[in-house]
Formats: structure tokens, C-alpha cells, sequence
């Protein structure tokens, strides 16, 4: 059963055998993964005796199904004895993936006094007093609630907010690993708008910044705009603007290496939800040629019936030649494609029609939009949301680094300024003297990515540079 799919270590699985111990034992084992599709990582012997071996192996496989294909080839093999299988994915989630470690030690009376009572009832009164010290004397300095509705999961569709948890648990471990952020998972049992602008609304106090997660559109669009105008905090969506400050970034440096001006390009934007549409704006605002949008419906064009709002702004403000066809029409001639859709939507025969020097952003994950093997046969540049393919566009490229330099700076709003910043920031990263068609954009695991963001968010925002090792003072004046 060949996968069409590619093995990735999402799909990592160790399976225990016992196998004869004889010469060829160990490379049965591999040459049966292999020729089943699957990528072995590694080859561990747990225990042997005179008699068997046994030893883990751990592959990389494309999907569950494929996962188990490989089990039962193994199974097939003559002496193979399969004992146990892990999915490797599932292991690294018990129990979750994050938790709370105090910053003070609580080691005698005397610190027990100062960090609760009675020493904490004067800080309190001090905030009671002036409210904007809560930004400097409480976790509010360096913390944000990453919030969902669990109504647009990663491609999984509503599965509620339960099951959107361990995506909001990785969120929060991306921001403490890439930005030294304080992040918490806010999971809500309800897809009410008004409701979830109230609960946040409520619980603002305690957090620095706003990151709402996975709320489908339309309605993501109304949560932030009203959240924007109650708060004296960042709100951001990291579906609209994190993917559109990454894919700018990218373009950037993709258009470098092409010898092609912005200004200049056609760009065809296939999904006109809450990342399609925050990159058309961003895409717009930063002067792009021309854009079409494309969704179920078809291309959004002026004259367009049943229309929601957001998808009336893109048809009024993209789309010069008025095109109201098919995907493949539309990316005949173009110059970039930027897929944050649904998997094969293309082939390598539509790419092909596209412009000269054509550039491929298909980021559907975990399958592309169209095949990058095939889009690299035409295309110049070819870009994906996976991490197992050159120029991964990783929305961890942007926020840790947006909301370091938002704290640090005090903001109390994310500006589209600001989205120019960072994506300036993270595509001079990589540097033009570095850039080529397979490197266009850092990898997520640059360390010079989040500080650099942080500075051009800073720079943009005009506020104070807080250092969050710098000591306080020691009290209040009153």
C-alpha cells in the first residue's frame, strides 16, 4: 500500500520486535520498512540472547494508515515477532506539554511573607492605586492568553475546545521557547461571538497581550475588531496576521531571487478566510500588483452574489481584470501562488502555465495544495507549511518575536505597521547575500528570528524597552 503522502515525524511510530538472531536480522528489518514507503529514524537493540534480538525501531510513516501498513509487513516477515507499537506523537502528549514553575523559591517565612501575606497586600494597594502597575508588579508584564473557540483547528475543521487544546499547549511552548513568552491555553465552550468577546474581555486583566487561535471566519474577523476597541492590550489573531507576516517575508526574498518587483506581479490567493484575507490586505498595503482571491465559490469578482462582507472588501479591492473563473484559469499567467486551502487543488500541468520564474507557496497542511515535487518541475520557487521540505513558512517565525517586542514595548495595540516590521525583519534575516531558490526564508530554529522581530516591533511601537531580567525597585513611592 504506497502512500501518496510523505513520511513525516508527525506520523513516528516505534515498533518493539523480536527477530532470529542471525546475520541478516537487523537488515530485514529495515529493507521491509523501507520498501513499505516509511523513513527508519532509528534502530535501538533493547535485549539479545543466543537465540533473538530484540530491538526498536522507529520510522517515519505518511498517515495512520500507512503507519500500520508497516506494522503488518513486519508482522509478514519470517522469524519477526511484533511485540509493541508506540505512536511516538501521542507519547510526547501525555499529560500535556506545558506547566507552571514558580519564579520565586518560598524557601523560609521571610520570602513566604513578601511573595503572599501579609507583604502582598501593599502591592496590591499600590495597583489599586495606580492600575498600570499591574504591568510591571504582576505576571502581566510577560504574559498572554492564547484563546480559541476550537472552530478552525489547524485543517481539522470544528472539533471544539477540548480537542483544540493540545494545538493551544503547543502554541504556548512555541512562545516560551522562541520568545521567552508567558503564554496560557483559554479554551472556550462556546462559538457565541458575544460571548467569547465578553469572557475575554473579562479576563484581559491578568494577560499582557490577546493571541486568538483558530476562531473561524467570518466571525474571527467582528472577535478581533471589537476586542481591539474594548482592550488596552494587543490583540492579535495569529491566523490572519502571524501567516500573512511570514508569507510577505518569504515573498520577499522570493521575489529577490527571481529579479521580480512587487508592484509588478500577478498573485493568486487560493482560500479567502481569515489567512487568505489577512495576507491579500497586507499584500495590498505593501503595493502588490494585482491579486485574486479564490474560495469554494470561485473567485471573488465585483458583481459576485451572497456575499459575505470580508468577501465583498476583497472583491471591490482585488481582481482588476474582474476574472470570474476556475483556480486553473486563474494562476495561467500568474506570478505567485499562495495556497492556505485544501491538498490537491493543483497539478504540476496548472503550475506550468504560470508566468516565467513562477513562485509556489502551497501551505495546506499537512498536504499541499499541489504536490511540491511536481511544482518544482515548473516553478522557480516552491514553498510549504511542512517542516520535512525546504522554505517552511512557519507562522513560529513571527509571533513569539511580535508579542516579545509588544511586551516589552507596553503596546496596547498591534498596528499593520507593525506587520511590515516584522516581516522586513524576518526576511533581512536571512540576508541577501545568503538567499537562493531553497532558502528564502530562516528556519524556525534561528535564534537571530525572534530578537530581530522584537526590535522592528519596538522600533514600530515607540515604548519603553522593559528588560524582563531587570530587577524592580524595591517598593512603590507613595
Amino acid at each position: 500500500m504506497p502512500s501518496r503522502a510523505l513520511p513525516s515525524a508527525g506520523f513516528s511510530i516505534t515498533i518493539r520486535v523480536a527477530v532470529t538472531a542471525d546475520a541478516s536480522a537487523i537488515g530485514r528489518l529495515t529493507t521491509c520498512v523501507g520498501e513499505a514507503g516509511a523513513i527508519v529514524t532509528a534502530l535501538d537493540v533493547v535485549d539479545s540472547d543466543h537465540l533473538s534480538v530484540i530491538a526498536d525501531l522507529t520510522c517515519d510513516t505518511a498517515d495512520t494508515a500507512h503507519a500500520e501498513h508497516v506494522v503488518e509487513a513486519l508482522r509478514k516477515l519470517d522469524g519477526v515477532e511484533v511485540r509493541k507499537v508506540s505512536d511516538r506523537t501521542f507519547l510526547l502528549h501525555l499529560g500535556g506539554k506545558i506547566e507552571v514553575h514558580p519564579k520565586v523559591a518560598l524557601r523560609t517565612r521571610d520570602e513566604l511573607s513578601r511573595a503572599y501575606t501579609p507583604g502582598v497586600a501593599r502591592v496590591c494597594l499600590a495597583i489599586a492605586e495606580n492600575p498600570d502597575d499591574a504591568r510591571r508588579l504582576t505576571i502581566k508584564r510577560n504574559t498572554i492568553a492564547v484563546v480559541t473557540d476550537g472552530s478552525a483547528v489547524l485543517g481539522l475543521g470544528n472539533i471544539g475546545p477540548a480537542a483544540a487544546l493540545p494545538v493551544m499547549e503547543g502554541k504556548a511552548a512555541l512562545f516560551k521557547r522562541f520568545g521567552g513568552v508567558d503564554a496560557w491555553p483559554v479554551v472556550l465552550d462556546t462559538q457565541n461571538t458575544e460571548e467569547i468577546i465578553k469572557i475575554v474581555t473579562a479576563i484581559a486583566p491578568a494577560y499582557g497581550g490577546i493571541n486568538l487561535e483558530d476562531i473561524a471566519a467570518p466571525r474571527c474577523f467582528e472577535i478581533e475588531a471589537r476586542l481591539r476597541e474594548r482592550l488596552d492590550i494587543p490583540v492579535f489573531h495569529d491566523d490572519q496576521h502571524g501567516t500573512a507576516i511570514v508569507v510577505l517575508a518569504a515573498l520577499t526574498n522570493a521575489l529577490r531571487v527571481v529579479g521580480k518587483d512587487l508592484s509588478k506581479v500577478r498573485v493568486v490567493v487560493s482560500g479567502a478566510g481569515a489567512a487568505g484575507t489577512a495576507i491579500i490586505k497586507l499584500l495590498l498595503r505593501q503595493g502588490v500588483g494585482d491579486v485574486i482571491a479564490y474560495d469554494r465559490a470561485g473567485a471573488l469578482h465585483r458583481g459576485m452574489e451572497n456575499m459575505s462582507p470580508a468577501w465583498k472588501w476583497l472583491a471591490d479591492n482585488t481582481n482588476t481584470d474582474n476574472y470570474s473563473g476556475d483556480l486553473s484559469g486563474a494562476v495561467n499567467g500568474a506570478d505567485v501562488f499562495i495556497g492556505v486551502s485544501a491538498p490537491n487543488l493543483l497539478t504540476g500541468d496548472d503550475v506550468a502555465t504560470m508566468a516565467k520564474d513562477a513562485i509556489v507557496f502551497a501551505l495546506a497542511n499537512p498536504d499541499p495544495e499541489v504536490d511540491p515535487r511536481e511544482a518544482r518541475k515548473y516553478a522557480a520557487i516552491v514553498a510549504t507549511g511542512r517542516s520535512d521540505q525546504p522554505n517552511q513558512i512557519n507562522n513560529v517565525l513571527a509571533f513569539p518575536g511580535v508579542f516579545r517586542g509588544m511586551l516589552d514595548a507596553q503596546a496596547r495595540q498591534f498596528t499593520e505597521e507593525m506587520a511590515l516590521a516584522a516581516a522586513r525583519a524576518i526576511a533581512d534575516t536571512v540576508g541577501q547575500d545568503k538567499i537562493n531558490a531553497s532558502v528564502i526564508i530562516p528556519s524556525v530554529f534561528d535564534a537571530r528570528v525572534a530578537p530581530a522581530v522584537a526590535t522592528a516591533i519596538r522600533a514600530v511601537a515607540k515604548g519603553p524597552i522593559a528588560d524582563p531580567d531587570a530587577p524592580e525597585p524595591s517598593e512603590i513611592d507613595t
